[in-house]
């Protein structure tokens, strides 16, 4: 007896555990579509019964587990980590001490580190999660599609966990990602197009050959894994939560997990109200934002040196701008040359190699102090989801001083 159901995140449908992880469903079998360069329709959610976990879960002894250590909270994922021995979960922990404060040019903020995860990025969060689904559910081999972040870490975790990963990424992906995803033992697939064509590719074939598939949004696991980084925030700060979070903005997954995991925290009466969290994106990738403009999508190619946040057609759009407006935050895009300048001030400042991407939230932080729309007395945290030594040649763009 599972204790979490799916639910459609767009016609709202409630769906058994059973029914969708035994015939491997990943969308909404009602309203569910994965068109080519297009936002997916019918994400899937996890819920559970928040009413009887706020009888059974104690705020005080949460705050008392350790960051990073996801299976610490077996009753918050969709997971029977009682199938896993304790050598397998710790290969898979985090820093506990990711929840770092910084004062730079006489303002405080907070940053999540996410540089010194496993395989060096966020995507671990997700990739941990939908690997532990895959062995519970007797799966050896997992797909997914990337510009390079997740699909390193599938690779990397899966060769922790003993499983085997295929990884479809566009031709444009930067040479230090690919060289790590092929270091990992796992099967590079390189696509003749950009991440969206990687996508769909990685979705017709995994199909065709029945791989699970791990790709972002449409397996419904990857929002749970990135949930997580709530569940650190909230434990690290003490229940302190910050005002405000920026988040950068690719295919909108990070900014629906974070999202649901602070309206979990909400549900069980455990903070009183959500952080604002602030979708930050490259001009050249602005779906989202332009989407606010407009209410309504249209693609458009993807170009920036961010590629972590690369995605012409980004596949959770529709939950990422639901997580912005009922958080009552907002979308911004900063240019590649903001991203650089960003990227060179805040590794030099802090010490912390940030890959352009991670820079975003930095520079989008910058602009609006200077426009006077962050208020001085509301704590800022700021997420960095990936290391510079995975874009060596954006590295090299910044120069020395």
């Amino acid at each position: 007896m599972t204790n979490y159901i799916y639910k459609c995140s767009g016609c709202q449908k409630e769906f058994g555990a059973k029914e969708i992880e035994s015939n491997f469903i990943y969308l909404c079998p009602v309203c569910g579509k994965a068109e080519k360069n297009r936002p997916l329709e019918g994400v899937l959610t996890v819920e559970y019964d928040y009413t009887e976990l706020k009888k059974k879960l104690l705020k005080k002894i949460f705050l008392k587990l350790t960051p990073g250590k996801f299976w610490l909270y077996p009753d918050l994922l969709p997971v029977n980590f009682k199938k896993f021995r304790d050598d397998q979960l710790i290969k898979l922990a985090l820093p506990s001490d990711q929840l770092l404060k910084y004062n730079i040019n006489k303002r405080e903020f907070w940053i999540l580190d996410d540089t010194r995860n496993p395989t060096l990025s966020y995507k671990d969060r997700a990739s941990s999660l939908v690997a532990l689904k895959a062995l519970q559910l007797g799966i050896t081999e997992i797909a997914a599609a990337s510009t390079g972040n997740a699909g390193s870490s599938l690779a990397g975790i899966c060769a922790r966990l003993g499983l085997n990963a295929r990884i479809y990424v566009p031709k444009n992906i930067p040479e230090a990602k690919r060289i790590q995803i092929e270091a990992y033992g796992a099967k590079l697939i390189v696509v003749d197009g950009d991440y969206d064509k990687a996508f769909d590719v990685c979705l017709e074939e995994s199909k065709k050959n029945k791989w699970y598939n791990r790709n972002t949004a449409y397996n419904p696991l990857t929002i749970e894994g990135k949930k997580s980084a709530a569940y650190d925030i909230f434990i690290s700060s003490q229940g302190n939560i910050p005002d405000v979070i920026f988040v950068p903005v690719g295919d909108g997954v990070i900014i629906s997990g974070i999202y649901k995991g602070f309206k979990e925290l909400l549900a069980l009466g455990w903070i009183d109200k959500l952080p604002k969290l602030i979708a930050v994106q490259s001009t050249g990738s602005d779906a989202l934002v332009r989407y606010f403009k407009t209410a309504k999508f249209e693609y458009k190619p993807a170009n920036t040196i961010a590629d972590s946040i690369s995605a012409g057609a980004p596949r959770n759009l529709y939950m990422a701008a639901n997580a912005v407006k009922e958080s009552n935050g907002f979308a911004i895009a900063v240019t590649d040359e903001e991203i650089l300048s960003a990227q060179k001030e805040f590794i030099t400042q802090t010490g912390i190699l940030c890959e352009p991407s991670s820079a975003s939230v930095y520079a989008a932080y910058k602009k609006l102090v200077l426009e006077d729309r962050i208020s001085a007395v509301e704590k800022n945290l700021l997420l960095i989801t990936g290391n510079g030594l995975k874009d060596i040649i954006s590295l090299r763009k910044l120069g020395g001083n």
